[in-house]
């Protein structure tokens, strides 16, 4: 390990103990389940908005986006970019403000607490399904973010992958563990900051590298299709393909993942003023679409840095280390360009982390307050609720740890496959519980369990015909779940008058 690398590895070091130190101090303010798992609703507009986009991210920000758009173009990553710009606006527009009066005026601290207590679902079977589908959801997502560090250390410094993955894994169940949710969500805030950063400088550096962006546009103008919103760039074939409207469709879809996702609907219930939801909510989108666009353009730079011969081309998923291989270059510039290289790469680092702590959280919480506390009626202490809501973080954060073992599973497919469950679990559900009176636990309960068992059904057995079934399996198993729930609480008695003098007192 040379000199630089030396650098950047300490400068991670610091990073991470950082992580755990912040945990340790926000330790002290969690007397209650409610403190560990929701923060007692204390949480800032500033921080509500930033650590709900920094657990959104994860590391597709800084891999996924830019790998895309240097592979092929702007078609694929600009549709992905306006349907996830327009998912996270509309969310917080349409459904934070609501979400945080009723959770409130509920008493629930989780998303399937919500659901039952919505519904005056007494057996509590809706808190028991929603939990269910968290966890088949959830712990495979936050495995990807484990493995996702295993193999950035393993890339940047030969470090062995598992060794590297357990040690990423650790640290984020120490400041999770310790802090609870607001430990995560401050850590998620100094995670935006870090992610924001490692985008400038990169940026940056990159057109200095480049030779100028005049450059970089004008060799990216000579490739076919490469700027084109209707058409994408085929590395190999060097030829345009035409991106269809299936393709457009599939893409604008990731949007409505974000009606569904529990850890980001959590931060909607933490924040302290729901009148200071409108400041998050232009933070939140602002930080979005400007982070995303130069991650693409990083992604188009790259492209021009290999032209000029200053870097190998990245062919397939290699492409998606496009910032990495900058900062590797960035580092031979001296010691100080090494520490700025591992603050970039810590910007990758911290793209995962702020995903997975917010993961384990949701996962927990379906554990052990809702599935051990709400539907099995256990009386338990506080102190002893505290001890079993961290040893069940734990026990999730071995599992996950397990399931990315292997170093050659797919990060992305995974992370794909858990978004399109929680969207089409959660989404339809939380929207018309939200916005219709008359939507009974009869179709909620429909509606979770249509939603999770279409994702299942497309993905593997419809989807695979290809031509107008190739769509991302989000869209139709949001759609149909929705319909189902609609069609079930008409079919089924109105709901009791005490669940709808609810409805009407929070409206």
């Amino acid at each position: 390990m040379n000199s630089s690398e030396i650098m950047i590895l300490l400068t991670m070091i610091v990073y991470l103990f950082g992580m755990v130190y912040i945990g340790f101090v926000i330790s002290k303010k969690n007397n209650t389940v409610n403190d560990f798992y929701i923060g007692g609703r204390k949480l800032g507009p500033f921080v509500t908005a930033m650590s709900a986009e920094a657990s959104d991210m994860s590391s597709y920000l800084l891999m996924g986006l830019p790998g895309l758009a240097y592979l092929s173009g702007v078609a694929n990553v600009g549709w992905t970019i306006l349907g996830l710009v327009l998912g996270t606006y509309l969310n917080w527009l349409i459904t934070a403000k609501r979400l945080r009066r009723y959770s409130e005026a509920t008493g629930s601290i989780t998303v399937p607490s919500f659901f039952s207590r919505r519904y005056n679902d007494g057996k509590n079977i809706l808190m028991m399904i929603s939990a269910i589908w968290i966890v088949i959801y959830f712990i495979p997502y936050t495995a990807s973010g484990f493995a996702a560090c295993g193999k950035l250390f393993k890339s940047l410094f030969g470090i062995d992958y598992h060794v590297a993955m357990i040690v990423s894994a650790i640290v984020i169940l120490l400041y999770t563990t310790l802090g609870g949710f607001l430990a995560a969500s401050t850590t998620d805030l100094v995670q935006s900051i870090v992610m924001s950063i490692a985008l400038i400088i990169i940026l940056v550096f990159g057109i200095q590298l480049a030779g100028g962006f005049m450059d970089v546009d004008s060799y990216a103008k000579e490739l076919p299709g490469y700027f084109s919103i209707t058409q994408s760039y085929d590395p190999e074939t060097h030829k345009s393909v035409a991106f269809s409207a299936v393709s457009i469709i599939s893409t604008l879809a990731w949007g409505l993942g974000y009606f569904g996702m529990p850890h980001i609907l959590l931060r909607f219930m933490a924040i302290e003023d729901d009148s200071k939801l409108k400041l998050s909510r232009r933070i939140a989108s602002v930080w979005a679409l400007i982070s995303m666009f130069v991650s693409v353009l990083i992604g188009i730079i790259g492209l021009g840095i290999t032209h000029k011969g200053k870097l190998p081309f990245l062919e397939g998923s290699a492409s998606e280390t496009i910032i990495i291989e900058l900062s590797k270059i960035l580092s031979k510039y001296g010691i100080f360009a090494a520490i700025i290289a591992g603050v970039v790469l810590s910007g990758i680092l911290a793209s995962t982390m702020s995903t997975s702590d917010s993961q384990l959280l949701a996962a927990s919480s379906s554990i052990s307050s809702d599935i051990l506390v709400e539907f099995f009626h256990s009386k338990l202490s506080e102190k002893k609720l505290m001890v079993i809501s961290r040893l069940t973080i734990l026990l999730i954060a071995i599992i996950g740890v397990i399931i990315a073992w292997n170093p050659d599973s797919s990060v992305f497919a995974i992370v794909s496959f858990a978004w399109a469950g929680l969207g089409a679990v959660f989404g339809p559900v939380m929207i018309l519980a939200l916005f219709w009176r008359r939507s009974n636990k009869y179709g909620a309960m429909a509606g979770l369990i249509s939603g999770g068992v279409f994702v299942f059904v497309w993905k593997f057995f419809v989807r695979p015909l290809g031509g107008y079934f190739d769509i991302y399996e989000l869209l139709p198993a949001f759609i149909f779940a929705l319909l189902v729930e609609v069609v079930v609480s008409l079919l089924t008695p109105k709901p009791e008058d005490s669940v709808v003098e609810m409805y009407d007192s929070v409206k």
